[in-house]
């Protein structure tokens, strides 16, 4: 007896019967050969690509079929929306132009006229600066010259100093080769 034999008898005594579903999963071909496998190529339906070994997760961005419908995928594996490639380009496109209008409004606000109030305070300021570059012109010119006169030249005379060490050998203690070596560093000559 073969082993699936087996089971149908065991299946059969038991009183069990397995329903089995089968999934049938659509496929599409990209323009580029590649194959898409999905249960249905609806919005919000998984999409993988079909691998000899695996199924892979489709990753983020636009695709094309060979049929021409476009596939766009924000949410990794996941289809955001199907459909023509010539609708996809107009919602683009009109997406673009109203990014174009919302920038040139904006340039629009940041392009407003100074008032004339405002242009009486800058030429207030403007005055009040030439009046100060007129005051340093009229300093005398002795004391710019005291400001711009470089420093007097600082010039070193070390001080020579001789510091002699006095390394002293305790009496009763016979003078050792260390006690000789530490007075001829220090230049003690007994």
């Amino acid at each position: 007896m073969k082993a699936l034999e087996m089971l149908n008898k065991v299946k059969e005594l038991v009183g069990v019967e397995l329903e089995t579903e089968k999934v049938t999963l659509a496929q599409a071909t990209l323009k580029n050969g590649t194959v898409l496998e999905s249960e249905s190529f609806e919005k919000g339906s998984e999409v993988f690509i079909v691998t000899e070994d695996e199924r892979v997760a489709v990753p983020v961005g636009s695709y094309e079929l060979e049929d021409g419908e476009m596939i766009l995928v924000k949410e990794e594996g996941i289809i955001d929306s199907i459909g023509k490639a010539e609708e996809e380009v107009q919602e683009k496109e009109e997406e673009l132009t109203e990014e174009v209008e919302v920038q040139a409004e904006e340039e629009k606000e940041e392009m407003q006229y100074a008032t004339k109030t405002e242009l009486e305070e800058v030429k207030k300021l403007v005055e009040e600066v030439k009046d100060m570059v007129k005051a340093m012109d009229q300093k005398p010119k002795e004391e710019m010259s005291a400001i711009a006169e470089p420093p007097q030249k600082i010039t070193h005379s070390p001080e020579i100093k001789e510091s002699k060490v006095n390394v002293q050998t305790p009496q009763r203690q016979p003078e050792t080769t260390y006690d000789r070596v530490l007075q001829k560093i220090a230049n003690i000559n007994k």
